[in-house]
């Protein structure tokens, strides 16, 4: 992917125009941060967003422990805790000893989370492709350089998005 430009020459110029966009850029993640709650629910409307993201992650870390995802996504232990059971009121998730301390449980998705997270990803991908058909290939990996250095950044005290 190509290099996204520093914008050290615009630190440089008039504040306002560098306002203005910062304003444009708070706006549009906030539309997409809602967007992307609307999708989660149309996938399974009783699972939000928070416990479709946590059962992604424990299917792309092949398991995972709560106090893990507490500390990942900066969340606390009773949040995941009520976002867990939840998911395994619905059978999407799991709990298994830990191979190496049987004391340790371990979540993993059930073979129903799987498929949730198979039909979601098919979802997002046709959505992704119908919104950036007319995009040039330049224009996505311009894009896809400028998302990976914004959450590269980390989360900076910004609030989350309503």
């Amino acid at each position: 992917m190509s290099d996204a430009p520093t914008g050290a020459a615009d630190d440089a110029s008039d504040g306002a125009p560098r306002e203005t966009s910062l304003d444009v850029i708070q706006r549009e993640l906030t539309a997409f941060a809602r967007r992307a709650r609307a999708a989660a629910a149309r996938v399974h409307p009783e699972i939000p967003l928070v416990s479709y993201t946590l059962l992604s992650h424990i299917e792309g870390r092949r398991g995972s422990r709560a106090t893990d995802l507490a500390a990942h996504y900066l969340l606390d232990k009773s949040t995941v805790s009520r976002q867990l059971a939840g998911l395994e009121k619905l059978g999407l998730v799991e709990r298994r000893p830990a191979p190496e301390d049987h004391r340790v449980q371990v979540l993993h998705p059930t073979e129903a989370g799987l498929a949730v997270l198979a039909t979601a990803q098919a979802n997002r991908r046709a959505a992704y492709q119908e919104r950036l058909k007319d995009w040039s290939s330049e224009d996505l990996d311009r894009f896809a350089g400028y998302l990976l250095r914004y959450n590269a950044a980390g989360p900076a005290g910004l609030p989350d998005p309503d």
